[in-house]
């Protein structure tokens, strides 16, 4: 009998400790991620995928609507990771917050200004308003910059107000609230019965506008205390995005199901813009970075930071050189 429970004990150790990862107990992580729009694929993606769980992790992902609201939680505790923008997390860390950026799948900022039919130049919005979600939010980035492209003063000629997401945006718009709006491409497929035009494009600059847009976001003390679940976490959404880039049917059948969309014209545009805006290498941009850095700098006078205080992608370089991400392309 002894000699039974023996055996018994050594099979389910060999069991436990030699199935392969994916058989494991899973590590539980929370992450909040702010839209369900193309642009944030790679979270769920992993999830239905099955990728998470590919490399241990049991994860639940939490619908938080801005990134300055996901920045709030992972100051709280309530997450671990969070997709945050750049300009959230520099204001965050501007105002205290000990955050840091591990890895950018996107490090552009994809808007499009979308404006009523009536507004057919720069001159037609000066004194209107346009819609965001928060300020400090990459709406409102988006909405300043392209702005400043129609060669017109943010806040100043055209007045920025904060109006919720996408959803609240689009009734402020209908209602003649707010008069424009900036907006991920491929959405402005789904403004039935609102009559538009987009009026500039950040794909319309002659040079990329560099913002650390789709970026993994965590306390230094979790990155430090937790660096091989963030190094599971940063190969699981590197394989996603090669998912992204190659899988079209699966990836438009999952931003279906996560949008509650199923406009043709809306999942072929929103894939078709994000295989060319996901990066390969999801360093931090740097130059993107000191941009935010100087806006929020500018709101706190007296404060300093620098890209070294909210930026550690040292785990997507590591992958990087040990061929990890050749492999997951070949």
């Amino acid at each position: 009998m002894v000699m039974r429970l023996v055996t018994a004990g050594f099979a389910f150790w060999f069991a436990t400790w030699w199935c392969p990862t994916g058989a494991r107990s899973q590590e539980r992580l929370k992450i909040a991620y702010s839209s369900a729009d193309a642009s944030n694929a790679v979270w769920f993606i992993s999830l239905d995928s099955g990728m998470y769980r590919k490399y241990g992790l049991d994860v639940e992902l939490i619908f938080i609507q801005s990134s300055t609201m996901s920045v709030s939680t992972l100051v709280s505790g309530d997450i671990q990771v969070a997709n945050s923008s750049g300009g959230a997390v520099a204001s965050a860390v501007v105002g205290g917050a000990n955050l840091v950026m591990s890895a950018c799948y996107i490090n552009t900022l994809p808007y499009e200004l979308i404006v009523q039919e009536s507004v057919k130049s720069a001159e037609d919005l000066r004194g209107k308003s346009v819609g965001i979600s928060r300020v400090g939010s990459a709406s409102d980035v988006a909405a300043r910059v392209l702005i400043k492209g129609l060669g017109l003063e943010p806040v100043k000629d055209v007045p920025i107000i904060q109006v919720g997401g996408p959803t609240e945006r689009a009734a402020a718009f209908r209602t003649g609230r707010i008069v424009g709006f900036p907006s991920p491409p491929g959405t402005i497929h789904l403004a039935k019965g609102m009559p538009h035009r987009i009026m500039i494009s950040t794909a319309d600059f002659q040079k990329r506008y560099d913002f650390p847009y789709i970026c993994s976001t965590t306390t230094k003390s979790y990155l430090a205390s937790n660096r091989e679940t963030m190094r599971k976490l940063t190969m699981a959404l590197i394989e996603a995005t090669h998912f992204l880039k190659t899988r079209k049917q699966e990836t438009m059948k999952l931003v279906a199901k996560y949008t509650r969309q199923n406009n043709l014209q809306f999942l072929e545009s929103s894939w078709a813009a994000n295989v060319k805006l996901h990066d390969r290498v999801p360093l931090v941009t740097r130059e993107g970075t000191e941009v935010q850095i100087k806006e929020a700098l500018a709101r706190k006078p007296g404060a300093t930071l620098r890209v070294e205080d909210m930026v550690d992608d040292s785990i997507v370089r590591e992958l990087d050189k040990s061929g990890f991400i050749d492999k997951v392309y070949k």
